[in-house]
């Protein structure tokens, strides 16, 4: 269902009259998550198997996987997609943004800021346990923290021709990697583009920490006191403030 921007009458400069034509050009798009579920079940149904913490818990709805598969149901003129979560604060034009993608190195699919938390050095335990000289779950900058979906850039153009990428997403592929890295998560997407990220890191453009700056400190007070700001470190002046797991976000 398209929906019809009015032009509006703003009596304004003509910088303003400029910003709103932004969005007096553009169209609104309406889905049905449970129909956009339906075309990539199998995709899905994977991805709540090995990365929600079971049927009824938060991030075993559908919604929060189908950023997995989005090239695959975007009208092919859709060539970026740029995802956000709903807790955050703008501190910059969102538009500032889009000059990410052409950061991208070749190969690289999706825009993505590390994970801010020590989430992964816990639930890669087993996993760097069997290898203790392992990068998985160690904190930035030489270490691979994992990822977090609160802001993510999506090429689709680049999903859409990634053979890798699209080989990835099969069941029987997700089955391999949960299984060699002994992963069971419960973040939704986040847990697959961290995983597959250890795997294929050439997959990522990593996004600076300024773009996606997570505030929640729970694993602070929950056995990693000891290492936690070596992952909760961002330097830089802020762009978005992600206030996950419901932290309050700084007034200006």
């Amino acid at each position: 269902m398209w929906a019809e921007q009015r032009l509006l009458e703003l009596g304004q400069s003509p910088e303003a009259a400029a910003e709103w034509c932004f969005w007096c050009l553009s169209q609104v798009t309406v889905h049905d998550v449970n129909k956009l579920t339906e075309k990539l079940f199998p995709i899905v149904e994977a991805m709540q198997k090995h990365f929600s913490a079971g049927s009824g818990t938060y991030y075993s709805d559908s919604i929060f996987f189908l950023s997995v598969a989005m090239h695959r149901i975007m009208p092919k003129e859709i060539t970026q997609i740029i995802q956000v979560d709903l807790d955050l604060k703008y501190k910059t034009n969102i538009r500032d943004l889009f000059d990410e993608f052409d950061n991208f190195p070749e190969g690289a699919v999706i825009g993505i800021a590390r994970e801010m938390q020590p989430v992964y050095r816990h639930t890669f335990w087993q996993y760097r346990r069997e290898n203790p000289q392992t990068k998985v779950g160690e904190p930035p900058p030489d270490g691979l923290p994992g990822f977090n979906s609160g802001v993510l850039l999506l090429n689709l153009e680049a999903m859409r021709q990634s053979k890798l990428y699209n080989q990835l997403l099969e069941p029987t592929m997700v089955q391999k990697l949960t299984e060699k890295y002994h992963f069971k998560g419960h973040l939704g997407d986040q847990d697959f583009f961290t995983m597959v990220g250890m795997e294929h890191p050439e997959l990522f453009h990593v996004l600076d920490c300024t773009w996606n700056r997570q505030l929640c400190t729970w694993w602070r007070d929950h056995g990693y006191s000891d290492v936690f700001d070596q992952y909760f470190q961002c330097e830089g002046e802020v762009k978005i403030y992600h206030g996950n797991c419901n932290t309050p976000i700084p007034e200006d």
